[in-house]
């Protein structure tokens, strides 16, 4: 019968398996908490004016109202609400008027212009389907014997030689929205058949939601014909 483990070593497995079990939820409400946060600070400078009107008219009844978390509630639900109309009017004409006046508008300051029509175009890429380039990629990273995930954003040549070259943006996990640009040449890039979907899903999962298995090598090209 072999020997029972120690307490220290118990103690440290039983560390271990609740640390496991802990982290996802903890991640989980992180991630959350942010985005929560975040869309409600885009409401609360219009909300809260607002609320304080009404609960300084009648604090009795509507005093209520000026507690942080009602603030915050309302302030998130008003975002929401905003992100949906948006949405909506969108897919509408009218909608589809009024982004074209923002967009001019925008286009005449000369640094909005710069961040929102690169945002802007970044997004359209990644939600259109490539003409004859995979879209999500592996590259090299930090070395050849390891890769990295990145989206191709364009293909271009190197001056003189006409080489292949691709713009690849790699985004950062678990937030995908930051991350870093390399240039690198096509017969480097390791194509996947993933969706950006896909891809997005093993970013901000950290691997954990991922295929059983995924290519790793550049293809071999093609013997040249004589």
């Amino acid at each position: 019968m072999p020997p029972s483990p120690s307490l220290g070593l118990r103690l440290q497995r039983l560390f271990l398996t609740g640390l496991l079990t802990l982290l996802p939820l903890w991640l989980t409400w992180v991630v959350v908490k942010f985005v929560f946060l975040l869309l409600g600070d885009l409401s609360r400078p219009l909300v809260e004016p607002g609320l304080q009107s009404v609960a300084a008219g009648n604090p009795l009844t509507f005093g209520w109202l000026v507690e942080p978390w009602v603030r915050n509630a309302i302030a998130l639900v008003a975002t929401v609400g905003a992100i949906l109309l948006a949405g909506w009017l969108t897919r509408r004409v009218v909608g589809q008027r009024l982004l074209g006046w923002f967009e001019a508008l925008i286009a005449r300051i000369p640094l909005a212009s710069t961040i929102y029509g690169s945002a802007r175009k970044l997004l359209d890429i990644l939600q259109t389907k490539p003409d004859g380039t995979q879209r999500v990629v592996l590259i090299d990273f930090p070395h050849n014997e390891m890769k990295t995930l990145g989206f191709v954003t364009r293909v271009m040549r190197e001056q003189g030689s006409g080489r292949e070259l691709a713009a690849v943006y790699v985004p950062t996990t678990p937030n995908p929205t930051s991350g870093y640009l390399e240039i690198v040449p096509m017969e480097k890039i390791t194509p996947t058949d993933w969706t950006v979907d896909q891809a997005m899903s093993f970013i901000i999962s950290g691997g954990a939601v991922a295929p059983d298995s995924i290519p790793f090598s550049p293809p071999t090209p093609a013997p040249a014909r004589d």
